[in-house]
């Protein structure tokens, strides 16, 4: 039965995540193109807003990037620049503990905003606060890895975590078993990024994908308020 529900979590829950958060992302943007927004209460707390928003933007921007270039890259490119395991997992302690602590600085002023304003909760929707709660959630987590991952100075849980993405990305197999004996924190924190891509498409964080050029050229008026 374990065994059963590791594959079933880390071989088979990441291509449903993802496709969805693909396929919904791009049907929401052709077919729904009027709804995407990013939902701002500029208006309401804005001192508050812009430091909680610029925090949290650029360390959530610069953590997801590490995660990109840390888990894809192959581990034969990090061996070609003579960075060794332990050296690449130190980098992305120091490099995560920073841009982990803006993030959460700043959502932590968003969290506070919107749930404790009435005129700002009422603005926005459940969905809104549940990825925002979510997104708080994961990144709780994130940090939580890192005292773990200084008592595995080897950087061998490291090559684990990137050898099951890139099996992940590149359909290979093998990958949830990759994960079996891993601490469960981490397991805890990828599922808790693939439900991030999940909700992905149902979320005002579609917004992400909107380069200036089509979102000026988009169909439609966008609401901002009804009455």
């Amino acid at each position: 039965m374990a065994n059963y529900l590791n594959q079933l979590l880390f071989g088979y829950y990441p291509y449903v995540a993802l496709s969805v958060f693909l396929l919904g992302s791009l049907i929401r943007f052709d077919r729904d193109q009027y709804s995407w927004r990013s939902g701002s209460s500029q208006m309401l707390r804005r001192r508050q807003l812009v430091w909680g928003s610029n925090l949290f933007h650029v360390g959530i921007l610069l953590l997801l990037a590490g995660h990109v270039v840390g888990l894809l890259t192959p581990h034969a490119v990090y061996t070609a620049l003579g960075l060794t395991e332990g050296a690449k997992q130190m980098l992305a302690i120091i490099a995560g503990g920073v841009f982990g602590v803006v993030c959460f600085i700043g959502m932590t002023m968003l969290l506070y905003r919107r749930l404790f304003d009435p005129r700002i909760r009422n603005t926005g929707s459940a969905m809104d606060t549940t990825i925002l709660l979510l997104l708080y959630a994961q990144l709780i987590l994130g940090l939580a890895t890192l005292p773990i991952s200084l008592q595995h100075s080897d950087g061998s849980t490291m090559v684990i975590l990137a050898e099951w993405a890139q099996r992940i990305v590149t359909f290979r197999g093998g990958a949830a078993e990759l994960l079996i004996d891993a601490p469960w924190i981490f397991k805890a924190h990828i599922l808790g990024g693939l439900t991030v891509f999940l909700l992905f498409p149902f979320s005002r964080l579609v917004h992400i994908w909107s380069a200036p050029v089509w979102y000026l050229g988009r169909k439609g008026y966008q609401i901002v308020r009804t009455r």
